[in-house]
């Protein structure tokens, strides 16, 4: 389980349950177990409340911008 935040101001995001090995290039709406509520979204654009821009909305998931978040914790095989 992976704790997001937000690479400007270090607010929690959400957690969400990675599985495999790789990048945090998208985050499936299905797989987030607890939101934080430190986002505003305008649009499709996905923002924390300090203005640092998350992630695209594209429906199912969210296509994270690699610059705007950081994250703790592991991450689980398949």
């Amino acid at each position: 389980m992976l704790t997001l935040k937000c690479a400007g101001c270090k607010r929690k995001l959400w957690k969400y349950d990675k599985i495999g090995k790789g990048e945090v290039l998208r985050c499936h709406k299905e797989r987030i177990t607890r939101h934080y509520e430190q986002t505003e979204q305008v649009g499709d654009k996905l923002t924390c409340l300090c203005g640092q821009e998350i992630g695209i909305d594209k429906g199912s998931f969210i296509k994270m911008v690699a610059k705007g978040f950081t994250y703790t914790g592991t991450k689980r095989s398949k």
